[in-house]
């Protein structure tokens, strides 16, 4: 950006400016829109109302976010002591972060902490007069983008706020989103029952906080009125909680989900994009079986947030992808890696059909092989003249419910192989837990040879 001298807009010059600039973003054309910002990124150092129509601008998401960032950057560095310019600063800073991956790690960027610090010491400057109320809103929402690092001063902040005014319904609502993002559901619930009695109509994201936090909380009586209030088909179902006819959807596992880091380890960890059973508008049972280890896996009840991180398109379809917010139930599966071949595709998958309860063999890699038909027979033979044949070939993991002993499982796999006749799986771990040890060395040496290849 050039140091050179800059215009002094009129109030209607900035108004007509920041109208345009919003309708680029809005179309999709944020270079545009960072074009046209330049004068008023020059202006806002010594003319206040171009630096708030800028706040306005990026709350509107007009620009890529990135470089609204550098904005923010730019112009707290330039109004350090203005109370409110930093206070809708600190609002901003909800608009360049996305708030629906609800398990990011902490921001990078350093306008998040200064801010946090800048309005943390605004507050304790200005506490017990008026202006103290806006400077709160704004180190809240500063805190609350920091993931687990500043929950203390985020909690502070907005109850300080109920304080200042009780009757104020959207600062009960942002204290109970706050503690659902932190996993004190019961917490949550409270805030969102004082929210809506504050509310003189029913406001749909106070009933889906105060459902969500009453599915964690495993109050089920509170859930169930919320759903019905909504108009959702839903009763009494497993595991005590409410539970209706729900099209099946997708949800981004964390190893480490927000609601269950601390400041020392606040970062997602491991995630993977698995299927679950919807059982209501918040929570399922995870039916993927899981690559890694991350502490949730099938068979587990999770609870999930409302809003969608993105849509995963199959076919005509589009199918939410919805974040993790927490583990209600670890329902301790047994879990046995398997490689196998088949003739056709979904040979051995389809096995499924044929174990007791739940139980899954879960393919996580069909591919077409050539392989040696003779390693089949004896993978410890020498042979100079190779059959080639070929052998699409799977693995996976095989998951069963607990109370289904090993060697039933594998029992059940057997008869479903010797009725197809054309498939084999391997899976040595399996065999050794049912204690077949002679069969579970020779499982493993096939189970390697293919796993290798």
């Amino acid at each position: 950006m050039s140091n050179g001298p800059s215009a002094v807009f009129t109030s209607d010059e900035i108004d007509a400016i920041a109208r345009e600039v919003v309708a680029e973003g809005q179309a999709g054309r944020k270079q545009a829109a960072w074009q046209k910002i330049q004068p008023f990124r020059k202006a806002q150092h010594h003319q206040t109302e171009a630096a708030m129509a800028l706040l306005w601008i990026v709350d509107k998401q007009s620009l890529a976010r990135e470089e609204a960032t550098d904005v923010l950057s730019e112009i707290a560095d330039a109004h350090p002591d203005n109370i409110d310019i930093m206070s809708a600063l600190g609002l901003c800073l909800e608009a360049v972060r996305d708030i629906d991956d609800l398990n990011a790690p902490p921001p990078e960027h350093a306008i998040f902490q200064t801010m946090v610090a800048k309005l943390d010491h605004l507050a304790k400057l200005h506490e017990g007069r008026p202006e103290q109320e806006q400077i709160l809103c704004g180190l809240a929402t500063s805190a609350r983008m920091m993931a687990r690092q500043m929950d203390a001063i985020a909690e502070n902040s907005l109850r300080k706020l109920i304080e200042i005014d009780p009757r104020n319904s959207a600062y009960q609502y942002n204290l109970g989103l706050f503690y659902k993002t932190r996993g004190r559901f019961a917490e949550g619930a409270a805030a969102g029952r004082a929210a809506a009695s504050l509310q003189q109509e029913v406001v749909d994201s106070s009933e889906w906080n105060l459902g969500i936090c009453a599915t964690g909380a495993r109050d089920a009586e509170t859930a169930l009125d919320v759903w019905k209030r909504m108009g959702q088909k839903i009763e009494l179902g497993r595991f005590g909680l409410p539970e209706g006819g729900y099209p099946a959807c997708k949800v981004r596992l964390a190893e480490r989900p927000l609601a269950e880091r601390t400041a020392d380890s606040d970062d997602p960890g491991e995630e993977e994009t698995v299927w679950i059973e919807r059982l209501s508008p918040c929570h399922g049972i995870v039916r993927s079986v899981l690559y890694g280890n991350l502490s949730v896996d099938y068979g587990d009840v999770v609870l999930m947030d409302g809003a969608p991180i993105t849509h995963h398109t199959y076919g005509e379809q589009q199918i939410p992808v919805f974040p993790h917010l927490a583990t209600l139930l670890r329902r301790n599966y047994q879990f046995f890696a398997f490689a196998g071949t088949q003739g056709t595709a979904r040979q051995l998958v389809d096995l499924s059909g044929e174990l007791d309860g739940d139980a899954v063999i879960y393919s996580h890699a069909e591919s077409l092989k050539i392989m040696c038909a003779n390693c089949w027979r004896n993978p410890d033979i020498d042979h100079a003249d190779h059959e080639k044949m070929e052998k699409l070939v799977v693995t996976g993991r095989i998951a069963a419910p607990p109370d289904i002993a090993p060697a039933r499982l594998l029992d059940l796999i057997d008869r479903g192989i010797e009725k197809r006749g054309t498939c084999q799986l391997y899976a040595p771990d399996l065999c050794a837990a049912a204690g077949q040890l002679a069969r579970e060395r020779i499982d493993r040496r096939r189970f390697t040879l293919l796993t290798d290849n």
